[in-house]
């Protein structure tokens, strides 16, 4: 193998057959009930599904993604992350998204529909393309992992970014399939042992590293071009090199990321399938906070790794002028060659230069000297630095043999957590809400796990091909959380909110909406992604209001039963009217809170973040002042959120049962 050893080898023998073992033996526990196979039959602890969603948003793919904004921009990256990898959705899941799908005791976001809607046309209608617009986004989702994974494992092994991927995603597969939601949760426990090693160890060499040079910003400007790399305060525009211009604006940016997070955040996000599993409403609180607080170390190896990542190509690449030459001279050898195919080209002189023209090594040599295979891996097709390589660049020439295994094993780990959990979730959307409530009702338990395992394969080979013909990580994240996200967020958001809204205007907002988000990407594929995000959601918007005025309002018992047991906040005046007082000023005393909290979790999520990353770039002035408003932000916190969870005696309390109190409070005209 190309750039690993014999030990490394091994550890990654050892880790694939342990992934295999952990899921053949937990199989056993899944194979009891659907509930069992989706859900860990309701008795994981919120602990282990709080590290367990940790594990699962620290992908690969995520990670290489921003790692290239941090390299090029600084600290100020993690503005640009706003449309998703900071996870700013967390927020509104632990304040009142997660608890209020909770409340539910449904399975999946799919069969909420009914809860919401009714066992009607609509209500089916709604089941049913919410089980489409699901599987539509995790095809999306698992091409933007599966690309990411062969770009990142084809710089070690000798194999194409395509073969490399496969043989992982098999792997996982297999795994993810028979286990379940036991799989995810206890085999990301297992890997997190991984992520938080390689956390620790790229953070402590990256501080050192900073501490060789006199000044960490003077290199930043020299390699990338931005003055200002160190400060992490927000700008309206910024450097950035050809391929990102689009990302100059970066308040703009910002804003419409954050505007995304806002509708996703308040809409579907709670939709996931720890808050269905959770035991208690306690619990979703609980677990979201650890879930948050854990992803602060993602944010110091990242800028960690960009750090490293300064070094490497300055050491690499004193004269950025060859980059431009290498790629003309490779594009002018080889023939035109797709954007979406440049990696395996890529890849395959490296690998294979005996297969290649002579000439075309030969000058490839010449221009690039010493190590010309290790600096063609950073190349990019518009001849620059490649960013979204920074990371597996800095694993492969930083890292000492011996210890690239146990890294390489630990991204692999990050990609498959996220991997195993899509997969896992969205299988229970078509077993469960396609399969056993449309084909076979009556079908027993072991031909719905058969179901399941075949569903799998299916969604993961689709994932595979989509992820064959993008271009970049980013183009596919892009479209999927501000296109495709806007279509199906601004439809999903207004079940909560306005009693009015039916299961036809939430299935003709979203129908209509990924088909606008497929459609624009495949027409009008030069987008700004802010632009993607306004034309696809105000389309939706028109249709789901459109589709929910011509049509009968839901029966008045089933709108009765979702706003007595959800207790939502919104256009609810019809419902609300009919309540007890008391009752009434209890349900707005928590609305209150909770909207009350957003800005403290919000802006003690994002500081919290950036506060590892001030501090590693030692930038202490702002680091101090961002602990500050930290340190407020999490005593508001306090005061309005957690003092406000229910107590522990209580916390088992059934849902359910406080449906039937409720419903004995209504005054009755």
């Amino acid at each position: 193998m190309y750039h690993l050893n014999f030990t490394d080898i091994g550890v990654i023998v050892v880790y694939l057959v342990t992934l295999v073992t952990l899921g053949i033996y937990l199989s056993r526990k899944a194979a009891g009930s659907l509930e069992d196979y989706f859900l860990g039959g309701n008795k994981l602890p919120w602990w282990a599904m709080g590290i367990s969603g940790m594990s699962s948003y620290i992908d690969m793919a995520g990670t290489m993604l921003i790692v290239s904004f941090l390299y090029m921009l600084g600290p100020r990256g993690l503005y640009i992350e706003f449309r998703g990898g900071a996870v700013l959705v967390l927020t509104f899941m632990l304040l009142w998204s997660g608890k209020w799908h909770y409340r539910s005791r449904c399975m999946t976001g799919a069969e909420w529909m009914i809860y919401r809607f009714g066992k009607n046309w609509g209500g089916e209608f709604a089941r049913l393309i919410s089980v489409v617009a699901v599987i539509v986004t995790t095809i999306g989702m698992l091409a933007y992992l599966i690309k990411a994974l062969g770009m990142f494992t084809a710089m070690f092994l000798p194999c194409s970014p395509a073969v490399c991927a496969l043989v992982m995603i098999v792997i996982a597969t297999l795994y993810t399939t028979v286990s379940g939601f036991y799989g995810v949760v206890y085999i990301d426990l297992f890997q997190s042992f991984f992520v938080i090693t390689m956390i620790l160890l790229i953070s402590t060499m990256a501080f050192l590293k900073v501490g060789e040079t006199q000044s960490l910003a003077l290199l930043a400007e020299k390699v990338t071009g931005n003055p200002e790399w160190v400060k992490s305060c927000i700008k309206w525009t910024v450097t950035m090199p050809k391929g990102y211009e689009a990302y100059q604006n970066l308040v703009l940016f910002s804003f419409f990321y954050l505007l995304r997070n806002f509708f996703y955040g308040i809409s579907a996000s709670g939709a996931d399938p720890r808050y269905f599993g959770a035991r208690n409403e306690r619990e979703c609180g609980t677990l979201s906070f650890l879930w948050t607080s854990l992803m602060v170390f993602r944010w110091p190896m990242m800028i960690g790794f960009a750090i490293l990542g300064l070094f490497l190509v300055n050491g690499f690449f004193p004269d950025h002028g060859v980059l431009a030459s290498a790629s003309e001279l490779i594009k002018s050898s080889l023939g035109p060659i797709p954007r979406e195919r440049w990696f395996d080209t890529i890849s395959g002189i490296i690998h294979f230069p005996e297969k290649q023209s002579p000439e075309l090594i030969a000058a490839l040599k010449a221009l690039l000297k010493d190590n010309w295979q290790a600096k063609l891996h950073l190349l990019s097709y518009d001849g620059t630095v490649n960013a979204e390589q920074i990371v597996p660049g800095v694993i492969m020439y930083y890292i000492p043999v011996g210890l690239r295994g146990f890294i390489f094993i630990a991204f692999v780990a990050a990609a498959l957590s996220s991997f195993n959990s899509n997969v896992n979730s969205t299988t229970a959307y078509f077993t469960r809400d396609l399969y056993q409530h449309y084909i076979r009702r009556y079908a027993k338990n072991r031909e719905l796990i058969i179901a399941s395992y075949l569903f799998s394969i299916f969604l993961v080979g689709s994932g595979f091909i989509l992820a064959y013909n993008i271009e970049s990580i980013n183009q596919i994240w892009g479209w999927i959380v501000m296109g495709l996200g806007g279509g199906i967020a601004i439809p999903a958001m207004l079940k909560f909110y306005w009693w009015r809204y039916n299961g036809y205007g939430f299935a003709a907002g979203t129908t209509v909406g990924i088909i606008t988000s497929v459609a624009q990407a495949y027409f009008f594929p030069g987008l700004l992604e802010w632009q993607q995000f306004t034309l696809v959601a105000v389309v939706s918007l028109i249709a789901a209001i459109a589709g929910t005025l011509l049509s009968k309002p839901i029966d008045e018992k089933v709108l009765e039963n979702f706003y007595l047991t959800t207790r939502p906040f919104g256009f609810w005046k019809p419902l609300k009217a009919k309540l007890n007082p008391a009752l009434k000023s209890k349900m707005e005393r928590e609305h209150k809170n909770d909207i009350i909290s957003v800005p403290f979790t919000l802006i003690w999520q994002i500081s919290l973040f950036l506060l590892p990353m001030q501090f590693m770039v030692r930038s202490y002035g702002e680091f101090f002042i961002t602990l500050a408003l930290c340190l407020a932000c999490l005593t508001g916190m306090y005061f309005f959120w957690y003092r406000n969870l229910p107590p522990k005696k209580a916390a088992g309390q059934d849902v359910s049962d406080n449906s039937s109190a409720l419903k004995e409070e209504i005054l009755t005209e």
